[in-house]
């Protein structure tokens, strides 16, 4: 049993990476299209209520794609675990039939020797 939730584990491990890596990137770019935003809006020649609308707005619109970056991630995960699943479920029956395929070769090379044994008496 150990061996199959270490197989699931890495299994997670190879998606996660791969994972980890893209949402890094996605909230980096997205934090830092947010943070040049904020200074543009902040140094630019307006008064300040239009200055503070901007940023609001802005902050609204990041808050609205953080949302749906985070139902995509969840929706990607659920995704993930479901393949990973099924994986596990294809290797678990392989490994079923292969083993049932080495236990029938066994008695199979045993039923001639206890044949032969029995005829020799």
């Amino acid at each position: 049993m150990g061996n199959k939730n270490e197989a699931a584990g890495n299994v997670a491990v190879a998606f996660l990476s791969g994972m980890a890596s893209a949402g890094g990137v996605a909230i980096a770019f997205l934090g830092g299209l947010t943070i040049g935003a904020v200074a543009g809006v902040l140094l630019a020649p307006q008064t300040g209520r239009e200055s503070r609308e901007i940023v609001r707005r802005v902050a609204r619109q990041v808050g609205d794609d953080m949302r749906d970056f985070s139902e995509k991630a969840s929706d990607t995960w659920c995704d993930v675990v479901t393949k990973g699943r099924e994986l596990l479920n294809e290797a678990e029956t392989v490994v079923k039939d292969a083993v049932d395929v080495g236990r029938e070769s066994v008695q199979q090379m045993r039923r001639p020797s206890t044949e032969e044994s029995d005829s020799s008496r």
